[in-house]
């Protein structure tokens, strides 16, 4: 049921990100001051906004550019972090003090507020966002690779392969990694309605998705002002945001179930 709910919720949304803007004839960057602050009607169903932008087409672009973001961040966070943790577990001693003391470093800090040391550094801008999430979520990713590497290492088949002779790339590879695998994917699938709601996050306090460009972030922080006399600016990218992110968490839950039931 879990898994059913969350997908359909994910299904719906990202249908709404491909069809909308194909569908709607307005651009999402384009003002009409002339609709500002129309509700919601058969020309524009969500409404449009104090810049007379319809809402539905900007809703669905900022959809995109948040699953974007995300994907594009667990996919490397999970990539880099994952071989990093794998490396730690399989092998330990000073490869594992090496690889995994200055993650554990920056796992003491708020997510928060390490990306937006991130973002500092690097500068606001789309790059930097997508930046920002990978680094906070690849300790993460890490330490869960390396607790698994960790369990896969020391089963039967693994020591019965070291002791025929399996090298180090041969026993990552064959062994390792495969056994290893579902953890991480399982984090990763959790991390991704983590990172829609950091991007959101950043983009409303300004460091992630800059004007004029839709994100649901910043059509909340833009249309904020506006909650009283036209709720639909930032309810409907608020409720967006809300069932994104839980429908990738009951996805993720689901799994995470399944695999401690193993």
């Amino acid at each position: 049921m879990r898994l059913r709910i969350g997908a359909g919720l994910v299904g719906l949304l990202v249908a709404i990100a491909l069809i909308a803007p194909t569908v709607m004839p307005m651009s999402p960057t384009d003002m009409d001051f002339s609709h500002a602050l129309r509700g919601p009607s058969a020309g524009h169903p969500l409404g449009t906004d104090q810049f007379g932008r319809d809402v539905l087409v900007r809703l669905a672009v900022g959809l995109r550019t948040t699953l974007v973001y995300a994907l594009v961040a667990v996919a490397a966070a999970t990539i880099v972090g994952g071989a990093i943790g794998v490396l730690a577990g399989t092998f330990g001693g000073w490869w594992e003090t090496l690889l995994m003391r200055p993650l554990e470093v920056l796992m003491a800090f708020p997510v928060v507020l390490l990306a937006i040391t991130v973002i500092a550094a690097l500068g606001t801008g789309t790059l930097s966002l997508m930046i920002a999430v990978t680094a906070v979520y690849i300790p993460i990713t890490a330490r869960t690779a390396r607790a698994a590497a960790l369990k896969v290492r020391h089963q039967e088949y693994v020591q019965a392969a070291i002791a025929l002779g399996a090298g180090p790339g041969r026993l990552v590879v064959r062994h390792v990694v495969p056994n290893a695998a579902a953890p991480v994917i399982v984090q990763a699938t959790v991390l991704f309605g983590l990172a829609i709601l950091l991007e959101a996050g950043l983009s409303f306090l300004g460091l992630g998705v800059q004007p004029p460009a839709p994100s649901l972030g910043l059509m909340l922080s833009e249309g904020r002002q506006f909650l009283t006399d036209a709720a639909w600016v930032v309810g409907f990218p608020g409720l967006a945001i809300v069932l994104l992110v839980m429908g990738f968490n009951l996805v993720g839950t689901h799994f995470d179930r399944s695999t401690h039931a193993r």
